[in-house]
């Protein structure tokens, strides 16, 4: 209950709030609800496969890099754990974004000039350390999830009922697919790694860890919570805000809502203060693994010495992170190049592997040729958007300056 009650509340986090403009406006309605449904299902799908090797041959598995080499030898452990991290820094990054964000839109609803966005960035970045240097475990997060739950559902009620409102009188609305081509081409593949992000964290084994047995009927569990339940709000909220406001829907929702000042205010503060807990538990193995290597592990996680290295170590952490995010201020380049370069094949391709390894040699022929269509399939996947996320970098880059108060 805990886990899927994690799950929901962390994949309703701030990011959905920019889902309708990196989802929906790429591919229009028909491809956009076709991407979504299949994209849902097969993620769905492959994590719950992923789950089930949990344990194997009775020798359990914590960690997913630490599967892929046993599987597959050291080389794969190191690009697993790449790929694992990379996402997660690359995710953090697009919190602190997030947040940064929502409290510049607070901000704005009290001043005509507020201050630049970068000056936020820096207080989420502070609000985040702070966070993870006193809740310093996914386990300890347990008391937290009440709150996240609270504030989840209060800014994701208020945003729906403003939408609702906003979409019933704007009658110009317009859903066409604007640009060339390729650009049509390239946002849709970004469009695609948009889906992937909102659907999966690639860091299911170190959820699982945290459950008591049987652990992969649990942790199974805790996945139909997580699509059923949890994919009904995200997917219904991006469906929404679209509805709402067509093609020119902002890459940040808040930012077009009509109505009260004290609503704007209310969702984006609540949105800030769940994307504290939600952040947290993505960036939680980069955490234990900086605390195995840097801590005294034959003193508490509360000694005297270990606390003052858990500073250091997160302020190094959040400050690196926060940097960066000030520097590179483009909301969607974080969610399209974590989306496609490292999580479409620890999300669709390892598990496939994983599979041939441990039960090719008795699986049946079509079952086989299944999994090695995965590999294939999404592997090219994982190159085409990979080019895509890369693509809408560079133009970025080129459009803005570094630290730039978008």
């Amino acid at each position: 209950m805990q886990v899927g009650l994690l799950l929901v509340t962390s994949f309703n986090c701030g990011y959905i709030l920019s889902f309708s403009n990196l989802m929906l406006v790429p591919l229009g309605w028909t491809w956009g609800i076709i991407c979504l449904v299949v994209v849902g299902l097969y993620t769905a799908y492959a994590n719950w496969l992923l789950a089930a090797f949990h344990f194997i041959n009775g020798q359990r598995f914590i960690r997913y890099r630490d599967l892929m080499g046993f599987l597959f030898g050291r080389e794969m452990y190191y690009i697993t754990w790449v790929f694992q991290y990379l996402t997660i820094l690359l995710g953090n990054m697009g919190f602190i974004l997030l947040g940064g964000k929502a409290l510049k839109e607070i901000n704005s609803e009290f001043s005509d000039s507020p201050l630049r966005l970068q000056y936020y960035i820096i207080i989420t970045g502070a609000a985040y350390f702070l966070f993870a240097f006193l809740i310093p475990t996914i386990s300890a997060m347990r008391r937290w999830l009440g709150i996240s739950t609270i504030l989840t559902f209060t800014y994701i009620i208020i945003l729906l009922v403003v939408l609702v409102k906003d979409g019933k009188s704007n009658k110009n609305k317009d859903y066409k697919i604007h640009g060339s081509k390729a650009d049509k081409v390239f946002n849709g593949f970004g469009a695609i790694s948009a889906i992937i992000v909102c659907n999966t964290s690639g860091l299911l084994l170190e959820i699982q860890s945290t459950l008591r047995k049987p652990a992969v009927e649990n942790m199974r569990k805790a996945l139909y919570t997580q699509y059923t339940a949890g994919l009904l709000v995200y997917y219904g909220v991006s469906i929404v805000g679209y509805w709402a406001y067509g093609s020119v829907v902002s890459t940040y929702l808040p930012e077009e809502l009509s109505g009260p000042k004290w609503v704007k205010i209310a969702i984006n503060f609540a949105a800030f203060l769940q994307s504290i807990v939600s952040q947290h538990m993505f960036l939680a193995p980069i955490h234990e693994t900086l605390d195995t290597k840097f801590l005294k592990l034959d003193e508490s996680m509360d000694s005297k010495e270990n606390i003052k290295r858990r500073f250091y170590v997160r302020a190094l952490l959040f400050s690196f992170n926060t940097f960066v995010t000030a520097a590179f201020p483009f909301m969607g380049d974080f969610v399209n190049l974590f989306g496609s370069f490292t999580l479409i094949p620890i999300t669709f391709v390892f598990p496939s592997m994983i599979f041939l390894k441990v039960k090719g040699k008795t699986a049946r022929l079509e079952k086989k040729a299944w999994h090695w269509s995965n590999i294939i399939l999404f592997s090219l996947l994982a190159v085409v958007t990979t080019i895509s996320a890369v693509r809408l970098i560079v133009n970025d880059v080129q459009q803005y300056s570094f630290f730039a108060n978008t």
